[in-house]
């Protein structure tokens, strides 16, 4: 042990005492509870009066006292403005490595034993009880080393630490509690930024002390996703997952200069059409057509951009329908989480697949895609297929499902804007094989999809003001129309001559006895103000009534 990070040779540089500055948090006003190591952000003040940190490895003679023994540090929680002890990173590693060589001697004494390898829980459960006694040993340690046992505070910290980089997401952890924060963008170890909600990007400390460790950290998650053969690597070097809590990971390395982390939060992760009210993203009258729409068993295409709130708007019309229904979600990985939030009785949720990073006639060995899935859902009994996002060549077999199907299917699709949907259907089409014609992609899409609901954020944190996202348009496709392209009415839509971007009734569609017969008021379509109470308020635009 001597010979380890942990138990270095003490300096004789009396400035070198092993108290140190907390950091400030990474997640400001609302913090979470742990404090990511690392430099200062720039642009950050260091508190005026810090607590003393976790000891470093760095130690003061064995045989000076210090003048004083460091306060002890005030816990934090989400309302509190105190902080916790900053962690030194290399001691929290070289713990877990030793935690880790001990668990998995555990693990596999208790295999051999029982047959089977016991449960994640389990493994958790063990590995709590080993870091418990790891951080004692050094603790004790320690104070034998320098003179001054680490305050309680501070074990608790080292603890979570290395717990975070057992089990969880390491030193990225602490961004990923914060429910606050809703991007994570990591170019390379040290350069990290995060966007909170209603604030602009702002630069964190560094998640990794080198770009080989941020890989290793992205490997550990991989491994512990649990969803088939993920991994990142030279073989393989994006990796797509879902984290802890629904987030979305997206890592490239070896085709970039370093390595490229993407996380995207859904911050509300069990809407309904009234919390969308709630948040403005819809009125009233636009959730009631949007309810009625799915009981009348329309097919909806919801289009946007990225970051504008698709999926918790495709969330919260799912949650409309009948619970008894069978229905089936097919994505890329699992962010509707349907089968979790207890609306719907019977969930076939489906998640694709990566492969093993071998090719075997052009595609990866072990890969399955959501159009692999697709005819595989169509022989589960299913009422309903929702796709969490369009993004290839499975947009043929999703169109065949809403054409052929009951109806009621639903999906996500990236698009700019509202009236380039048909020609990027018609893009993804073409990737599906030589035979599809544009001819044919826009007679599938004008017999398959009913409703296109676009979704659109003015984001205005760089002006001092917010990010609005609301629907404003709901287009319906009314077969073919001129040129063999889709006819598109305008259901609902924005009225700039109004100040309002936002969607209010424009025209009624044709098929409005269907959504009455389920329910619908057609009255609600005769305000051209919808039941907004007044136009959204901008800080550039916008206008009164």
């Amino acid at each position: 042990m001597r010979g380890s990070p942990l138990h270095q040779q003490p300096t004789t540089d009396p400035a070198a005492l092993p108290w140190s500055t907390p950091l400030p948090g990474p997640a400001g006003p609302m913090t979470t509870g742990r404090v990511a190591p690392g430099p200062v952000a720039p642009g950050a003040a260091a508190p005026a009066a810090a607590p003393t940190a976790v000891p470093t490895a760095t130690a003061a003679p064995a045989t000076a006292t210090p003048t004083a023994v460091p306060p002890a540090l005030p816990s934090l929680d989400r309302r509190g403005a105190g902080t916790r002890p900053a962690v030194d990173p290399g001691v929290a590693r070289e713990l877990k490595r030793q935690v880790a060589a001990e668990l998995h001697q555990q693990i596999a004494r208790l295999t051999s034993g029982s047959g089977t390898e016991p449960d994640r829980a389990t493994r958790r459960q063990r590995g709590r009880a080993l870091i418990e006694e790891a951080v004692a040993r050094w603790s004790d340690a320690y104070a034998q080393t320098h003179g001054i046992p680490p305050t309680r505070e501070q074990d608790r910290a080292l603890a979570e630490a290395v717990f975070d980089l057992l089990f969880r997401a390491g030193r990225l952890q602490p961004y990923l509690d914060d429910p606050e924060i809703e991007n994570i963008l990591i170019n390379g170890c040290d350069d990290v930024w995060v966007s909170r909600v209603h604030q602009p990007l702002r630069q964190v400390p560094p998640v990794a002390d080198s770009d080989a460790e941020l890989v290793e950290l992205l490997q550990d998650l991989a491994r512990q996703h649990g969803g088939g053969e993920r991994s990142l690597s030279t073989a393989s070097p994006t990796l797509a997952l879902r984290l802890e809590g629904g987030m979305r990971l997206q890592a490239l390395t070896e085709v970039t200069p370093r390595p490229y982390v993407a996380i995207r939060r859904h911050r509300v992760a069990s809407a309904t059409l009234p919390e969308m009210v709630r948040l403005g993203s819809v009125d009233s009258t636009l959730a009631a057509f949007l309810a009625s729409a799915i009981r009348a068993r329309k097919n909806v295409m919801i289009t946007g951009t990225q970051g504008v709130g698709k999926t918790s708007l495709l969330r919260a019309m799912a949650a409309e329908i009948p619970a008894d229904e069978r229905v089936g979600t097919l994505e890329s990985e699992f962010e509707l989480w349907l089968h979790t939030l207890g609306h719907l009785r019977q969930v076939v949720p489906m998640e694709a697949r990566e492969g093993n990073g071998e090719r075997v006639e052009g595609r990866s060995a072990g890969e399955l895609t959501i159009g692999d899935l697709i005819p595989a859902a169509l022989r589960m009994t299913l009422s309903r297929i929702i796709v969490g996002e369009v993004r290839s060549g499975e947009v043929v077999p999703m169109l065949r499902v809403m054409t052929n199907g009951e109806g009621g299917s639903m999906c996500t699709l990236h698009a700019r804007g509202p009236h380039m949907v048909v020609d990027r259907i018609a893009e993804l089409c073409l990737e599906y094989g030589s035979h599809m014609t544009d001819a044919l992609a826009y007679r599938l899409t004008a017999n398959a999809v009913d409703f296109i609901v676009h979704v659109s954020m003015v984001d205005e944190t760089h002006v001092g003001g917010r990010r609005h996202r609301f629907v404003s348009h709901v287009l319906e496709v009314a077969g073919l129309g001129e040129s063999g392209r889709p006819a598109l009415n305008t259901v609902f839509g924005p009225r700039p001559e109004l100040g309002e971007p936002r969607a209010v009734p424009h025209t009624p569609p044709q098929c409005l006895d269907d959504l009455r017969r389920a329910g619908f008021d057609a009255a609600l379509l005769g305000s051209r103000y919808g039941s907004w109470a007044e136009p959204l308020q901008l800080r550039i635009g916008g206008g009164a009534r």
